[in-house]
């Protein structure tokens, strides 16, 4: 944690992750040597937290970082975790917003709102409630939104969709920020609580959250047919992976479209199988 690789991530990363360390430093083997850990031991400490397997899954990213460390500070010749696969989990975390979800929302928020500038920014923007609160008029230039994430620290521009643009208009230039209210408010855990509410107003089910909005993004970007690099190019992620996590089931129903297609109105004989 002292390192400058921690050092250099972001506020709520370097929380985060100090977090889920400080738990791993009172288990049994947070007094065993680095030199002592084989794969074999990965995989059996991973394993005691199988019934909850993102958080399995935080520890194993976590194991991978302190070895990068170690291995590169010379104490460790090879990392451990090496070849350890992640556990499969059994939800995709938060649940992406579709179309009709998305309509519903638009149809109780008017535009003017509050709730459908926010509602924009997360959809049109793609970006982390973390860094959506922080937008304000002083992050837009020529027709751009300047963003340095939080979590990862990606600096990003991103071009102002036409439908955000409509939103922006009826924001107030005279506050430090596009979703600060009245009251001065303009923290991550207030604008959850706000969210909340408004999903709620909206008549949607519970669930739906700011991130779903992120997901939702990122779908519509893949059904638009966007490379996976293009749409990490207005996400920020640092991995592909990610991006195709979200995406999935776009390439998928996608692929198997161009598949059908492909045989068209085709008539098979005997021969053909």
């Amino acid at each position: 944690m002292k390192s400058a690789e921690f050092q250099q991530l972001g506020a709520e990363t370097r929380k985060n992750y100090q977090r889920i360390l400080l738990r791993m430093q009172v288990e049994d083997f947070g007094s065993f040597q680095a030199t002592d850990f084989r794969p074999k031991h990965i995989r059996r400490f991973i394993a005691r937290k199988a019934d909850t397997p993102a958080a399995a899954n935080h520890w194993l990213r976590m194991f991978r970082l302190v070895f990068d460390f170690a291995v590169n500070d010379g104490r460790i010749e090879t990392n451990p975790t090496l070849g350890v696969q992640r556990l499969k989990e059994k939800a995709e975390g938060a649940k992406s917003w579709d179309e009709t979800e998305i309509a519903a929302f638009e149809s109780k928020w008017p535009h003017g709102s509050l709730a459908r500038l926010a509602f924009a920014l997360l959809l049109y923007t793609g970006q982390r409630r973390s860094d959506v609160v922080r937008m304000g008029w002083k992050d837009v230039n020529n027709g751009l939104i300047a963003v340095t994430q939080i979590k990862t620290g990606a600096e990003l521009l991103i071009p102002i969709h036409p439908n955000l643009a409509t939103e922006l208009e009826y924001a107030d230039k005279s506050k430090p920020t596009f979703l600060q209210t009245s009251k001065g408010e303009s923290s991550t855990t207030g604008f959850y609580n706000r969210f909340v509410r408004w999903v709620h107003e909206a008549g949607l089910p519970p669930g739906l959250s700011p991130h779903g909005l992120r997901k939702a993004a990122a779908r519509r970007l893949a059904e638009a047919g966007c490379t996976a690099h293009q749409i990490a190019a207005i996400t920020g992620h640092r991995t592909l992976g990610e991006v195709q996590r979200y995406t999935k089931a776009v390439d998928q129903a996608r692929l198997a479209r161009e598949a059908m297609a492909k045989i068209g109105g085709k008539s098979f004989t005997k021969s053909d199988d």
